[in-house]
């Protein structure tokens, strides 16, 4: 039942998630509310947090669609659903959730080059939104190798596609520096480019946090099995997307490893290659009712995680 309902990729279906994810959403929320007292600030700030995921999610939903990565389906959509449910009580800041929408916008034009149409507008706009996730956080500056592995696979590697993302990404570095010029604080400036990772351990708080993560990798690995040798056995262009959805998995996990403040939000990144990859990983199964189990057991496990978690 629930996997003939995924198969579907309907708006019904997507308001039917968004819809789970804001009752866990209320859930936590009304949880909260136990330990600090009601104020008009702290709605203000529920509803600027809807809105948000609100937006994150028509992103992602965007980035999967628009570039074909997966079939017709709504596997991709659900499993992402379900993954952020996991990590929703560390998802409380605002500044995660603009740095995770500001790197879907990054994504959708990373993932665009697929087409070649415009290819200097979306390699500049690639930079310029990396340089504004890198000055909010600068160790997303890892992501550029992203960018690189993108232009390489996807489009012609000539002196216009190598130089016109580096000034996409200096342009917004250039206001940046100008506008704590003015303000006299331009030591800000010179702190985004030091970098200390002697003891950024992959150690996080909670032990929930390391599971969570283990599964997360283990699912995407067996897709990746399932899934390669019958796209690397096509040359078309999902080929080269699948090649860039496991690059980009593997420099989420090395953002997660060297950033140094670790509460486990950061994993959150980690989720949008691997839940399009996982997706793709159930389309090779045949059994529907093989599927239907995993699904139900995916389902019902990160219930019980969110309860364990979120509640207890």
């Amino acid at each position: 039942m629930l996997a003939n309902f995924l198969e579907e990729s309907k708006p019904i279906n997507f308001i039917i998630y968004l819809g789970l994810f804001f009752c866990f959403f209320f859930t936590s929320l009304f949880s909260t509310l136990f330990v600090d007292p009601f104020t008009w600030i702290i709605a203000l700030e529920s509803i600027a947090f809807m809105m948000l995921w609100s937006v994150i999610f028509f992103f992602y939903n965007f980035v999967v669609s628009k570039n074909n990565l997966t079939f017709s389906h709504s596997y991709a959509f659900f499993l992402f659903v379900l993954a952020t449910l996991l990590f929703i009580t560390k998802l409380f800041e605002f500044k995660i959730l603009i740095l995770l929408l500001i790197h879907l916008l990054f994504l959708r034009k990373i993932y665009s080059l697929r087409s070649p149409k415009r290819v200097l507008k979306k390699l500049f706009d690639c930079g310029f939104w990396l340089s504004i996730l890198c000055i909010l956080e600068p160790f997303s500056i890892v992501f550029y190798s992203l960018l690189l592995a993108s232009t390489f696979l996807q489009q012609k590697i000539t002196a216009h596609t190598l130089i016109t993302p580096i000034l996409g990404f200096i342009t917004p570095l250039i206001l940046h520096y100008t506008y704590l010029f003015w303000n006299d604080a331009t030591e800000e400036f010179t702190q985004l480019f030091y970098f200390d990772i002697r003891e950024n351990a992959f150690i996080f708080a909670e032990d929930t946090t390391l599971w969570i993560f283990c599964t997360i990798i283990l699912l995407t690995f067996f897709s990746i099995l399932l899934k390669s040798p019958k796209v690397l056995s096509v040359n078309n262009s999902f080929k080269k997307s699948w090649q860039l959805l496991i690059i980009n998995t593997l420099i989420a996990i090395v953002y997660a490893f060297i950033i140094t403040e670790k509460n486990g939000s950061e994993l959150v990144f980690l989720l949008l290659p691997t839940s399009i990859i996982i997706a793709n990983g159930f389309e090779t199964i045949q059994s529907k009712l093989l599927k239907e189990i995993l699904f139900y057991l995916l389902f019902i496990g990160t219930i019980l995680s969110f309860f364990n978690i979120s509640i207890f």
